[in-house]
């Protein structure tokens, strides 16, 4: 059995207009609605369509959240994409910036994931539903901007995020992609749930290999296939991640893809149909 994946459009101005002139935030998260009953009404049409379908279908929606400006970030715009592709994403630092390994937050990243938890306060008197489960790349840059966008809505000891190798950003050879050990992780972000299997040091980034953007889609896939298998009871869904986990998503979803701003939110409504497929 295997799940094919497509995207439901008409809820979203993402759906129809250019991404290029779409801002990071767009109003209302892109809701085409803006009726004060916007988020309500919302919410009980992807109700009615789970209620609707058939046994083997089911429909989610995702908040894809890009982190915000990281150091790697900065250091990109200061030496422009060529030179950082070919010679600095391989060093730690230029000795005035440090953005190997696991980079922080620059100050606009912080102010960044502090607009998008504002966003997120400001639609929820309009019914905007909060995540029941919350998903988020291990790199220090992602897991802060979560922490950031959720804090004082959603962040307790109870409803934590989980922590997936499957949503880190296109990995191998950028030092910025190698992330923290799990010890300081689990120091330093206590609200965070740890998947299982996760090693204590960095065993998937490799210095000599980047993943290809087809790994990525494929590893994409993998996330949205755990998430479907075993968060049946689960409807909304958050994922902090990268640009190259986005990416891959929409792929995975046979939705083209939209270059998502750094610090950006992209939501989608994602339906699942269960195959099977007979031996010959």
């Amino acid at each position: 059995m295997t799940r094919r994946y497509e995207v439901v459009p008409g809820y979203f101005i993402q759906d129809t207009s250019d991404p290029g002139v779409l801002p990071a935030i767009p109003q209302r998260f892109g809701l085409a609605d803006e009726s004060p009953e916007r988020w309500t009404s919302f919410v009980a049409q992807i109700k009615k369509l789970n209620d609707l379908a058939d046994a083997r279908s089911e429909y989610k929606v995702f908040f894809l959240g890009r982190h915000g400006e990281g150091f790697h970030n900065f250091a990109i715009s200061k030496y422009g994409s060529k030179a950082w592709d070919n010679y600095w994403s391989k060093l730690d630092t230029d000795g005035e910036i440090t953005w190997g390994p696991d980079p922080e937050l620059t100050q606009l990243g912080i102010e960044q994931a502090m607009n998008v938890q504002q966003a997120w306060k400001d639609e929820l008197p309009f019914g905007l539903p909060l995540p029941d489960r919350l998903y988020c790349s291990p790199l220090t840059r992602a897991m802060k901007t979560c922490e950031i966008t959720f804090h004082d809505t959603i962040l307790n000891d109870i409803r934590k995020v989980m922590v997936s190798e499957l949503c880190r950003e296109e990995n191998g050879v950028h030092t910025c992609d190698k992330r923290n050990v799990k010890q300081y992780i689990e120091k330093a972000f206590p609200l965070f749930e740890i998947e299982d299997g996760f090693t204590e040091e960095d065993e998937l980034w490799d210095p000599n290999i980047r993943e290809t953007r087809d790994q990525v889609v494929q590893r994409a896939k993998a996330m949205i296939d755990t998430i479907f298998e075993t968060d049946t009871a689960h409807t909304f869904i958050s994922i902090t991640a990268h640009s190259g986990f986005i990416q891959g998503f929409m792929k995975a979803v046979n939705k083209p893809i939209i270059a998502i701003p750094i610090g950006g939110v992209l939501p989608v409504v994602v339906k699942a149909r269960l195959e099977i497929r007979l031996a010959n």
